[in-house]
This record gives structure tokens, C-alpha cells and sequence, in this order.
């Protein structure tokens, strides 16, 4: 870990996250990164497609970007600064925030996430990258990916519960899927329920598939869930959020630096994002992507 002099940051906004969260958070950060004699730009994309050019743009002129929002946001300035020497703040304010738990940054406390920042002390992390785009937290592709497929056409509910009534309807029909994977140049060919690639350990707020990854090993983690009934999926899936659903017979991991993935019918979803249709290969890009993270 080392100290990064700053003088001049780019604060990108997603004013909608966590269903408003993010103008709220904003409207607290800004002023305390002001206060500490920082020269704050904030800038706030009308789509992705604008708040990714913004991004890039932070990464020739401020010493810094900070983004105030969710895990999609985090992926879009992962993109734009992968490579480069400007270091990336994160104040959560997302729905899920698991790159800030990555870094043990406060997802509660504002002033504390801020704190961080002004400490000017950062890391460097390990980014996945598949469709040519890089991914701080975790790619999945199976049953979590078709209830985010499902959630995403659905209408009614809102809010949180959209993805409880998703999950519950997707299981009703859900069959284990036949997957093709070539891990560091071995192929194999088996049926799953998921099968998760993670930079980290958590994905979906906590979820935690990839329980012992490191952000910063230089190594990609696979999960597989292999086929389980679906009471035993169900009664299984509290353990995701402790990790102890590393210890479940019908689990598996391992590390690599290069995984492909097909499946017919699967779509793959990474920091919470649609990412797009398999097959897909991921890398791994050691040392990317430079943090501004806690002493640890």
C-alpha cells in the first residue's frame, strides 16, 4: 500500500442508486472531499454509455475518480482506469456495494468511505475481464443469471421483491444446465446448477459463491454448484451469505488465470450487470486497477 498525492478529482455520480441512494450520499460526500481543500468536478452520465466517457475523461485529467453508486458503477470506471496510474475511490451507495466490502470500505458510514480517500493510501487489485469489459466482483452464469433474466422482463413487483418473486418462479422449472469449460487449457463437461467466476468472494450483496477468493492474487476463482435438488437448493442457499456453502458436497472451486465458458441458452451477468450470452472467456488482469483502500 502506498500514498497517492491528490490535488484535483472527478466525483461521478449515479444519482439513482440504491433507489435514490446515490443523489443522497452525494449531497453529503462532495462537500466533506471540498472541506478537506480538495478541487472537486462532479459529473453525473445521462445513460452508461455517458457516464463511461466521463470515466475516461477523469482518467487523463484529475489525479482521481470517485464514483458514488453501486457495483455497475464501479465496473464502469474499472474500465475506464484499468491500466492507468489513477487510482479509484469508491463511497458506496448501491444495492449490493460487494466491491466495497472487497476493500473492507465502510458501506454505512459516509464520512468514513470519504476518509478513506482523503487518506490518499491505495492498492492494487486483480480485474476479471470477458466481453471487453473489466469486473471487479463476481461473473455468473446459471441459476442466478436466469433470475436476473426473469427479474429484468417482469414489471411487478418492485423494488427488492421483483427478485424474490423472480427466484421462486425461475426454480419452479429450473433443470440443471450442460456446461463446456476450459480451465488453464483442460476442458470438461458437466451439468450445473451456476457456475461463478470471481475476482472476489461476493456478489449480489453479499453472496458469498466464491468464499476464500483474493482481489489481488493474480488468480480467478471458479464455483460450481453441481445438480442439487431444488429443496436442497433452497435450504442451502442461506449458506451463501456466511460461505459455508464451500463445506456442501455438491460444491466445487478452483483457481485459474483463464476460463471459458459455454452453455446453450445462458446469459452471463458480472458486477450486476448483463454482460451477454455465452460462451464467453474470462481473464484475468493482475494488478489493473489501482484503489484507494483502508490500512488493513
Amino acid at each position: 500500500m502506498s500514498v497517492h498525492p491528490i490535488q484535483r478529482i472527478d466525483v461521478l455520480v449515479n444519482p439513482t442508486s440504491g433507489q435514490g441512494k446515490g443523489a443522497r450520499v452525494a449531497a453529503e460526500a462532495v462537500p466533506l472531499l471540498q472541506r478537506s481543500g480538495l478541487i472537486v468536478r462532479v459529473r453525473q452520465g445521462r445513460d452508461a454509455d455517458e457516464a463511461g466517457e466521463l470515466a475516461r475523461t477523469a482518467a487523463h485529467e484529475a489525479d482521481a475518480l470517485v464514483v458514488v453508486g453501486g457495483d455497475g458503477l464501479v465496473q464502469l470506471a474499472a474500465d475506464a482506469l484499468a491500466g492507468t496510474d489513477t487510482p479509484l475511490g469508491i463511497v458506496p451507495a448501491g444495492t449490493g456495494n460487494d466491491a466495497a466490502r472487497h476493500l473492507s470500505i465502510d458501506r454505512k458510514r459516509v464520512r468514513s468511505a470519504v476518509n478513506t480517500i482523503i487518506a490518499g493510501r491505495t492498492r492494487r487489485i486483480d480485474l476479471a475481464h470477458a466481453f471487453g469489459r473489466h469486473i471487479t466482483t463476481v461473473i455468473a452464469s446459471g441459476f442466478d443469471s436466469a433470475v436476473n433474466e426473469r427479474a429484468n422482463r417482469m414489471r411487478w413487483p418492485r423494488g427488492p421483491m421483483r427478485y424474490n418473486v423472480a427466484t421462486v418462479a425461475e426454480l419452479m422449472g429450473f433443470e440443471p444446465l450442460r456446461f463446456t469449460l476450459e480451465l488453464d487449457g483442460e476442458v470438461r463437461e458437466l451439468e450445473a446448477m451456476l457456475v461463478a467466476v470471481g475476482n472476489g468472494p461476493s456478489f449480489g450483496g453479499g453472496l458469498r459463491i466464491c468464499e476464500g477468493a483474493e482481489i489481488d492474487d493474480g488468480l480467478l476463482d471458479v464455483a460450481i454448484i453441481h445438480p442439487i435438488g431444488k429443496a436442497e437448493l433452497v435450504r442451502s442457499y442461506p449458506r451463501l451469505f456466511t460461505g459455508s456453502l464451500v463445506n456442501h458436497p455438491r460444491y466445487e472451486r478452483m483457481q485459474v488465470r483463464r476460463v471459458s465458458l459455454a452453455a446453450a441458452g445462458v446469459v452471463a451477468y458480472g458486477d450486476g450487470e448483463r454482460l451477454g450470452a455465452l460462451p464467453m472467456t474470462v481473464e484475468v488482469r493482475p494488478g489493473a486497477l489501482r484503489v484507494f483502500a483502508p490500512v488493513s
